[in-house]
């Protein structure tokens, strides 16, 4: 008999319920979606999935590239699921979707972006799952990549994405009034690559609204050409910047301005676009993976800020070597982490390593002045190329964890790799 992948996932969620699953933990099932790369699960998505006011909204391609949005009531397992209108080229995995609600409500959205003009939408009013496709600023939105929403304090939004190719393109960052509805440019090049490299970005706003970015630069087309560790943040919502020690920085930032946390080689299977997350002080956490010179096995690593200097911490103790080289979305054994830091400064990482079966694993510190990590597995099957994107609004606000999974396939190289659709589900998760 034939069993299939669904009826699997059922059954091992079963097992594992019966098990070790606190009732803090269940899998709610949406829908099911494009799988033929990771388009739907790349950690660059700001957001996949997250809440306002009490209801939760997803977004994902369906198996014919479809834009799909779906909403709930947080608790409930019945999802009200909308198609829009929209499309994306679902070949190339750069082409994510990505989601926000605002202060009063209304959704954002925007989609199918790589190297092309813009696409941007917005909801029609508050809590709708119908679109109005818009302009937002109107100005060098040609040549937009990796398109991020985060939710600032008073309700506006920030939006920050790449202008121009891999390896030669500048941040952009634009400001969103929820009072006024409009969309204003911040900053038109913060941090430059002066046609000669780019920044690889991942940000985090605090609880205070300061907006935390860090990167590593590429010096071209080729993933291996990744180096470095770059920081900056912001309390004034993006128009002035600082280094780690409060020293202003004279914009645009670029190689030779840029304040280093770590100094990583090139060919140091460094990857691009991980995560960050602050504390209730302020303090950033970044999260990565890279090798040391004198080893071949890339490691996870938490690079964070103890309040005075910035301090690295090995998460992993992987065995399996893998390299980077090459363009496009690779095939690799592991995902990129997604680090979440609690009320309690209890820090987790999220990723998926083959050697652990591909499943979505937690490393957790809980106390990070004597960091020892331990890892345990969440409850889902293997989950292929899978990358972890989560509610980030939900964990701010009760220190629970929704996690956007579904089994996903990717050939190396911006190729793909022939999966049938597979079912988008939320994990559900408290840590003790």
């Amino acid at each position: 008999m034939t069993v299939s992948r669904r009826t699997l996932f059922a059954l091992l969620l079963l097992g594992s319920l019966a098990s070790s699953l606190t009732p803090q933990t269940r899998i709610t099932e949406i829908a099911d979606g494009w799988a033929n790369n990771q388009i739907n699960t790349v950690i660059f998505r700001k957001n996949s999935v997250t809440s306002f006011n009490g209801l939760q909204y997803v977004a994902f391609y369906d198996p014919t590239s479809r834009v799909v949005i779906a909403k709930r009531t947080l608790g409930s397992t019945n999802w009200e699921i909308t198609v829009t209108p929209f499309t994306g080229n679902t070949a190339d995995a750069h082409n994510s979707i990505s989601l926000a609600v605002d202060g009063s409500g209304v959704l954002h959205l925007s989609w199918n972006n790589h190297n092309t003009p813009l696409k941007y939408a917005r909801g029609i009013r508050p809590g709708s799952l119908e679109f109005k496709e818009a302009t937002m600023i109107g100005n060098r939105e040609r040549r937009a990549t990796y398109p991020e929403f985060y939710n600032m304090p008073n309700g506006g939004l920030i939006f920050l994405y790449r202008d121009g190719a891999s390896g030669s393109g500048n941040i952009i960052l634009n400001r969103y009034d929820v009072k006024r509805g409009t969309w204003t440019r911040v900053r038109d090049n913060l941090i430059d690559g002066e046609n000669k490299r780019n920044a690889y970005p991942q940000t985090v706003v605090d609880s205070k609204g300061t907006i935390h970015i860090s990167w590593v630069w590429r010096e071209g087309p080729d993933v291996s050409s990744n180096h470095d560790i770059g920081y900056a943040r912001s309390s004034d919502g993006g128009k002035t910047w600082t280094r780690s020690n409060g020293a202003k920085y004279q914009l645009p930032i670029n190689a030779r301005n840029t304040e280093y946390v770590v100094r990583i080689p090139q060919n140091s299977e460094l990857i691009n676009q991980t995560s960050m997350a602050a504390d209730r002080y302020g303090e950033a956490y970044i999260a990565s993976y890279w090798r040391d010179q004198n080893s071949a096995v890339p490691q996870y690593r938490l690079v964070y800020f103890d309040g005075s200097s910035w301090r690295t911490s090995q998460i992993s103790n992987r065995t399996r070597a893998f390299t980077l080289s090459g363009g496009g979305t690779k095939r690799i054994p592991i995902s990129r982490p997604q680090v979440l830091v609690n009320s309690r400064r209890m820090v987790v990482v999220l990723f998926r390593d083959a050697e652990r079966g591909s499943r979505a694993s937690a490393a957790i510190c809980d106390n990070i002045t004597r960091c020892n990590w331990t890892v345990s597995d969440l409850p889902s099957q293997d989950l292929g190329m899978w990358e972890p994107t989560f509610d980030q609004a939900l964990w701010d606000a009760n220190d629970e964890l929704h996690l956007f999974i579904q089994f996903v396939g990717q050939g190396d190289g911006e190729t793909l790799e022939a999966t049938a659709p597979q079912p988008i589900s939320i994990l559900e998760w408290k840590p003790k």
